[in-house]
């Protein structure tokens, strides 16, 4: 269970044990980072924050409570930064949707390609707050519980601000030219 697995990983790293925490760094990297990079648009970004949340979960470890799953703790301390970084962040020109890839592709990825990049810039016109729900709930498939345990919402409230979300991504990719078949 990952639950077992990440408090005994934790009391390791307490009890001084430095590969623990690299143990949960290999665990948690991955889909940090993943979220990062969709609440950005930005790898370079989306490598700094990950690698300032594990060094801010190392230095307050201590004051993990072990009540609450290790993933909600560090996913509390990924968005803190995500939307420091975000704030900070100066306002840049959206991607031209008109990129190609630098090699070509056959018709079918190439196509695939044109939808991801689309709903991938729709979903960047969204609210960080909006684009976070849509993040957890379609790409990182958490459940509703999950995810108001992950914000200390009420499920319903996810499942409403959810509802919402998906209507402002609906219509940022009908606005260009994307519609549902």
């Amino acid at each position: 269970m990952t639950a077992d697995r990440d408090a005994s990983l934790v009391q390791r790293c307490l009890d001084g044990d430095g590969r623990a925490f690299e143990s949960l760094v290999r665990v948690y990297e991955k889909v940090l980072f993943n979220v990062a990079l969709r609440m950005t648009n930005d790898r370079e970004d989306a490598r700094d924050i990950t690698q300032t949340v594990f060094l801010k979960a190392w230095r307050h470890l201590g004051t993990y409570d072990r009540r609450h799953k290790f993933f909600s703790w560090i996913y509390r301390i990924l968005m803190n930064e995500t939307l420091n970084a975000l704030a900070r962040r100066r306002p840049s020109e959206p991607l031209d949707e008109r990129l190609v890839a630098r090699e070509p592709w056959p018709d079918e990825r190439a196509h695939e390609l044109q939808v991801r990049e689309q709903v991938h810039g729709a979903l960047m016109t969204l609210t960080p707050e909006d684009r976070e729900l849509i993040v957890l709930r379609h790409l990182l498939h958490h459940g509703y519980e999950e995810i108001a345990e992950l914000k200390g919402v009420p499920a319903r409230t996810v499942k409403s601000r959810l509802y919402t979300a998906r209507q402002r991504l609906s219509h940022a990719l009908r606005a260009r030219g994307v519609h549902a078949s």
